[in-house]
């Protein structure tokens, strides 16, 4: 990523850096040593699984944090949003097969409405970067 004194955050020495930006949000955002992932989601049809979209979101979460220079060893916090929390063991068995024992972050899970009412599952995130922008 290239800086200059523009991008620099007035009241501090870290670059701010919004990723994959549209109208309404940015994926993920970079502030000094942390990025902050919005809600990444399934873009599956109605007919996709649970399993499906897990997997989706995962790979969803990995690729945004590579783009801000993290991985998903660096998980600091994860907040997962289930529309139904009878698909909490389903998310609980996917959600160990991909992360590494000892690398597991602070999680909440809840129960909520998720935008599209064939999302099944909706994660946002915080992690530490691996290689920090600095000015």
């Amino acid at each position: 990523m290239t800086l200059d004194a523009d991008s620099l955050h007035p009241m501090t020495a870290f670059a701010l850096h919004r990723l994959h930006t549209n109208p309404r949000l940015s994926k993920a955002v970079v502030f000094g040593p942390l990025v902050f992932l919005s809600g990444q989601t399934a873009s599956g049809s109605p007919a996709t699984s649970f399993d499906e979209q897990m997997q989706e979101v995962l790979d969803r979460i990995e690729a945004r944090l590579a783009d801000a220079g993290s991985d998903k060893q660096s998980l600091l916090s994860v907040t997962v949003y289930l529309r139904n929390m009878d698909d909490f063991a389903a998310m609980n068995a996917a959600w160990e097969r991909w992360i590494a024992p000892g690398t597991a972050p602070a999680r909440c899970t809840v129960e909520g409405r998720i935008a599209s009412p064939h999302l099944l599952i909706e994660i946002s995130a915080i992690a530490a970067t691996s290689a920090p922008i600095h000015p």
